[in-house]
């Protein structure tokens, strides 16, 4: 395993979201803990009084806070321009006709794109360590938010926090995790995982992000060589899953799982009114030094079904170790009809 350097989304635009604030019996009162004064240094402003979690399940995972940086200024060119190879894997996202694409050779170095499209903020996210990109609107009440990397894990997974109220939030679920915002929620937008050729032939007049130009990094190549054949996750303190490798990848959606090799063998799953569907030619960027030398994953794509339609639903392709982390009671269907 090479060394670790810790460190398509269709949407329509809509009402501002309201808060899905937890009333205060989900905050965790007299057991949140006061900061340490190792943290309490870089977030004097953060108010850990108010928790959802306890601070002992936070651990570093290296950098500190802002130490991976977030693109705040993002730019991007015609799609149509760029040399990326067919098989990169991209985030696509569409909000109102309009389409912007997120490599993840450009996200595995920063994890946090903060842009707007259409009128509407939105973060792009991708914690590397458990496969998951996501994409939230960061309009919370009558605040627009944006957002960095605290340095700091929760079982594997980033932890982000809001550079207005400086409070913690799991990327992996989009909950607030530490501070005034302890106990919301996130909205999460649909969001597809494409090859970069998949997004060329569906979008052909979208833009694509392109490198920032104050932060040299070496887009394209892969800091986490090897990790998802790994035999165990990396910075994890948790309970792994019996009977399945922690790293096995899991197509997640509507709190359901299956696994990425059912789904690779079928093709086409329909399950109730999930369809998922997989089509081969989008690389790993978690496998070779260079992402675009990576095995091949496929494309993934999770719709609901009706009688007439299908929409693009929210979902993810992560790790089991991370899926069962956060459902602890859940199964991942390994069979058709499971």
């Amino acid at each position: 395993m090479g060394l670790f350097l810790i460190l398509s989304v269709i949407a329509a635009g809509g009402l501002w979201p309201t808060s899905t604030l937890a009333d205060d019996e989900n905050l965790l009162g007299s057991a949140c803990q006061a900061a340490p004064p190792s943290i309490h240094r870089s977030w004097p402003d953060t108010d850990f009084s108010r928790c959802t979690v306890v601070l002992d399940e936070i651990i570093s995972g290296g950098p500190g806070k802002d130490g991976i940086p977030s693109i705040d200024a993002p730019e991007f060119q015609p799609i149509t321009q760029s040399v990326l190879a067919d098989n990169e894997p991209v985030i696509t996202v569409t909000i109102d006709n309009e389409t912007r694409i997120y490599p993840l050779q450009i996200l595995t170095w920063h994890e946090i794109v903060n842009d707007e499209i259409a009128n509407t903020p939105i973060a792009v996210t991708y914690c590397p360590l458990c496969n998951a990109s996501i994409v939230f609107d960061r309009r919370l009440d009558d605040r627009v938010l944006d957002f960095g990397t605290t340095g700091n894990l929760r079982f594997s997974d980033l932890v982000m926090y809001d550079r207005q109220t400086e409070s913690w939030f799991q990327q992996y679920t989009g909950t607030g995790l530490f501070g005034a915002l302890a106990g919301q929620q996130l909205q999460v937008i649909p969001a597809r995982l494409d090859s970069l050729k998949s997004a060329k032939q569906q979008f052909p007049n979208s833009q694509i992000l392109i490198p920032p130009r104050s932060v040299l990094r070496p887009y394209g190549a892969n800091p986490y060589v090897g990790y998802d054949t790994s035999p165990f996750p990396f910075l994890f303190t948790g309970q792994v899953p019996q009977g399945v490798q922690p790293l096995e990848y899991v197509v997640i959606a509507d709190d359901k799982a299956w696994s990425l090799s059912l789904v690779q063998e079928q093709k086409t799953l329909v399950d109730g009114d999930i369809e998922i569907s997989w089509q081969p030619g989008r690389a790993s960027a978690l496998d070779s030094r260079q992402i675009a030398e990576g095995r091949d994953l496929g494309n993934v794509i999770v719709h609901r079904l009706t009688d007439t339609s299908k929409t693009l639903i929210p979902y993810k392709i992560s790790f089991a170790f991370v899926w069962y982390a956060f459902n602890p009671d859940a199964d991942i269907i390994r069979q058709a009809g499971g």
